[in-house]
């Protein structure tokens, strides 16, 4: 009898790495077929790893040779991408970003950071990375030591938002040293890539970046990080909220019904992951004419803390819907950086979380 793929993989997570984990679950096997009793596949590891790994391709094909069924084996070792060229006498090590995440016994924190709240939405559009910039800057202004992260990876916004570009610097290889703009410490994987160049990755690279993000940026002491998350419930979202200690998120949504829909499943992702929301944002809530001074709800009004009154959880606050907002974000200075009817909008809601123990 034959064996099957199943089989094959299954011995070969029976082989442990000596860096933890193994060759199926750091999802490095490639090109893996069984025809009658041969057996053939593919180990990609990253260029660095290579020298250790041409032990651990031995040790696989003698595993798998062990499976029933199985007559003969061919394992080929492959790296992914160039090795670097070796840095210059004297400058810092270059510092990798992405690949695999490492693996992780139980959920941790940044070291020094009291809380972490993170600013999710269910679907794209709504203004969350415009609310996270505007509620850091606002949460600073009151008095909080506050840091923000940028969790969405193939869509980085904050860099422009907070009028940052300066690729972060890493004096070991390792440690990542954060930027400062508006009082408010900052990291974007946006800020490590080329900004014209699209982040083409596989979920556990994505799992990596962020790992990174949170356990190799030197965040010091804040009172608060908060962090923008990419729209939906996928990799990133599972990711933080298994592996970092979350004091909760917040959900931010436009008032209208198709908005409100993909909300609720934003809502039902926490309540799956145990992770407490701390409320919800209506954001886009109503727009002032500027010629005539009506106010108008072009996408309905109130269905956010109808939401909320519903689950029994805090409605936060609104936010209007003003070109004013969006200019400012585009121009790299939030508007909560300045005073105003816009900027005090987000002072509430910033002073709401500081009173409500939540920042």
């Amino acid at each position: 009898m034959s064996a099957t793929k199943e089989q094959v993989l299954a011995a070969l997570r029976s082989l442990g790495l000596p860096d933890g984990g193994d060759l199926v679950s750091r999802d490095m096997i490639r090109a893996l077929e069984v025809e009658g009793g041969a057996v053939r596949f593919v180990i990609e590891v990253s260029p660095d790893l290579a020298p250790k790994f041409s032990g651990v391709r031995d040790a696989a094909q003698a595993v798998v040779s062990r499976v029933e069924g199985v007559e003969s084996v061919s394992a080929v070792l492959t790296a992914h991408g160039p090795a670097a060229s070796p840095a210059p006498a004297g400058a810092p090590p270059s510092l990798k970003v992405g690949g695999h995440p490492k693996p992780q016994a139980e959920p941790t924190k940044p070291s020094g950071v009291d809380r972490i709240v993170a600013i999710a939405s269910g679907k794209g559009g709504v203004g969350k990375s415009t609310l996270s910039s505007n509620l850091a800057v606002a949460l600073a202004k009151q008095g909080r030591k506050v840091g923000l992260l940028d969790a969405d990876i193939y869509g980085p916004s904050q860099p422009r938002m907070m009028g940052v570009s300066e690729r972060p610097k890493s004096p070991d290889g390792k440690t990542i040293i954060p930027l400062h703009a508006h009082g408010v410490t900052m990291m974007s994987i946006g800020l490590m890539m080329d900004p014209d160049k699209a982040v083409v990755w596989r979920g556990p690279m994505l799992m990596g970046a962020l790992q990174q993000m949170m356990g190799q940026v030197e965040w010091g002491e804040l009172d608060i990080l908060l962090v923008d998350l990419p729209p939906g419930t996928g990799d990133v979202q599972l990711t933080l909220c298994t592996k970092t200690q979350m004091t909760g998120a917040i959900v931010v949504s436009t008032p209208q019904d198709v908005a409100l829909l993909d909300a609720r499943k934003a809502l039902d992702m926490f309540k799956t992951l145990h992770t407490p929301v701390l409320g919800l944002v209506e954001n886009m809530s109503h727009y002032i004419c500027p010629t005539c001074g009506t106010e108008a709800h072009i996408f309905g009004h109130g269905g956010v803390k109808d939401e909320a009154d519903k689950l029994g959880l805090p409605f936060l606050g609104e936010i209007p819907l003003e070109l004013d907002i969006r200019l400012a974000g585009d121009g790299g200075t939030p508007i909560a950086a300045g005073d105003g009817p816009l900027s005090d909008a987000y002072a509430v809601l910033a002073k709401r979380l500081v009173d409500g123990g939540m920042a």
